[in-house]
């Protein structure tokens, strides 16, 4: 997790930024010394992992989209899904989403700081583009036809525009809470997956 986010909550700060959860993750793979990793992003975490692998591709082998932002060069979270600080409730600097309880037993989800959605993120490095990427969206029970159109127009813009594999998994957005075992046989699937030819990119 982030810095301020999961087991990492005592750390949140309204300083906390976009780059900062990015940091985190490259500091994990350096220190560690690892090479060939699968890079996974759910949600929000598709903009960290999106500065991940701008930073070290080369020590990138696959990464997959969990129902994850997958933003342009210079997007932020808010401009990907088209959120606007207005519509939110924000105490302290800190994003206090609808969906957060905090009367639920731990793991929960806790509020998270207004910088990481607010930074856009650089993915302009063209060997960060050219390493294999999977995209995985959740069909949600509960999505209308135009939802569900939305989301399938997404993922063929991001396969002709980049090349990605894309797949389904019919599950709520927290796949790995409420469809842990067909997420895991998707994941495994996905790490075999090549880019296709995208026109005009090297």
């Amino acid at each position: 997790m982030g810095t301020g986010l999961g087991e990492r909550v005592h750390l949140a700060s309204p300083e906390v930024n976009l780059t900062t959860h990015i940091t985190d993750i490259v500091n994990v793979i350096l220190f560690e010394d690892l090479h060939d990793v699968i890079l996974v992003g759910h949600s929000y975490g598709g903009m960290v992992i999106t500065g991940v692998m701008e930073r070290i591709p080369e020590r990138i082998r696959h990464t997959i989209y969990l129902d994850a932002a997958a933003p342009d060069d210079g997007q932020s979270a808010f401009d990907y899904w088209h959120y606007s600080l207005s519509t939110l409730k924000v105490l302290d600097g800190m994003v206090l989403f609808p969906w957060i309880d905090a009367a639920k037993p731990f793991p929960r989800d806790v509020p998270q700081p207004v910088k990481t959605l607010t930074e856009p993120v650089s993915y302009r490095n063209p060997a960060a583009k050219l390493l294999p990427v999977t995209y995985i969206w959740f069909n949600h029970p509960d999505y209308s036809v135009e939802e569900r159109t939305q989301e399938e127009k997404r993922g063929q813009h991001l396969h002709d525009a980049r090349g990605w594999t894309i797949r389904k998994l019919d599950s709520e957005h927290i796949a790995e809470r409420t469809h842990p075992s067909e997420l895991t046989t998707m994941l495994e699937a996905s790490v075999s997956d090549q880019n296709a030819p995208v026109q005009g990119q090297r």
